[in-house]
This record gives C-alpha cells, structure tokens and sequence, in this order.
C-alpha cells in the first residue's frame, strides 16, 4: 500500500457505477496510466472540476497490493485549457490527438516526449489559427518518437499509415474534416 503523486493530463473517461469515473491519464513519469475516481459524479465532489477532459492536473494516487488500478485521493487542476473547451474546433481537434494518443501509446510505459508534445501541442492549440497545420506537426512527431516512421519522412496519407498501425479507424478522424476552416 502506497500514495504517491504525478502531474498528468486527462486523455479518457468513462463513467462506472453510479458515482465512479475510470480516467485515463498521460503522467511524465509513467506515460498512459488508467485510474479509477470514486465518487467524483457526486454533487459534492471537490475532486470533480480538476479531473475533467484535457485538464492538466496534479495528483494524489493511492495504489494498494490487492487492486492494479490505483485510486484518486487529490486533485489539483495546473491547466484547464479553457479556451480550447470554449472553441468547438479547437475541442475537436484536441479529442482527436487525445485519442491518437491513447491508441498509439502503451500503458505504464514513460515518454516524457510524448508528455511534453502533448502538453506543447494543447498550449499551441489554446491561440494558433492554424489549427490542421499543428495537428499534422504533432502526428508526424508522435510518430517518430513513437518509432514507427523515421524523423522528418513525409507520408502521403498520414491517416491511413495511423489506421494501418492501429488495425482500425480513429473515432474522431471522420469528425476532423468538419472542423476545418
């Protein structure tokens, strides 16, 4: 039994239970973690607000022997990147590298390049116009630090090369074009 903290960003949640969320998280220090919040549907949560989607959050974890999916005590919000969440573009495209990132990634593994891209990536996405240039950038280097295409090689078409990859299709791939400009 042990507490231990890490600084993550919210990448995935699904609601369990009737008051329970199992999130999914990419920390610095342990990449793609998968951890279970009980009790933040509740009205009186105070953990709720600092666990929401693409939030960039301190945490508290408490990770027993008879359980592998550590639970949340402690949430303290670094970044909400709220402007992205007020922009139906700039969100769109935010849940689309968030699930590239989660299909692409293992869990339990470190990438800090990886976190630093992804953090990058939202802090561009909160003020640049050029919202499909940034995207393409972040796929093409997720790939290369990822080790599935060499640095600075161009594909013709990056989304079929990702789906090849992944063995099926991105949910929000089809949703991409929408937001375009």
């Amino acid at each position: 039994m042990r507490s231990f903290k890490t600084e993550g960003i919210v990448i995935r949640r699904r609601n369990i239970g009737e008051a329970d969320r199992l999130l999914t998280i990419f920390t610095k220090e342990s990449g793609k973690i998968r951890i279970k919040a009980p009790g933040v549907r509740r009205i009186t949560s105070r953990r709720s607000p600092h666990i929401e989607l693409l939030n960039l959050s301190a945490l508290t974890l408490y990770s027993s022997s008879r359980s592998n999916i550590p639970l949340l005590t402690e949430a303290q919000t670094i970044r909400d990147f709220d402007f992205i969440k007020k922009d139906l573009k700039r969100i769109g495209f935010a849940f689309y590298i968030c699930e590239l990132v989660d299909k692409l990634c293992p869990p339990d593994q470190e990438n800090r390049r990886i976190f630093y891209l992804l953090r990058e990536t939202l802090e561009k996405l909160e003020f640049i116009s050029e919202k499909e240039a940034l995207v393409n950038e972040f796929e093409e280097k997720a790939l290369s630090y990822l080790g599935f295409m060499p640095h600075e090689y161009q594909l013709s078409d990056r989304q079929a090369f990702i789906e090849k990859i992944l063995e099926k299709k991105m949910r929000t791939s089809e949703l991409l074009p929408l937001f375009a400009d």
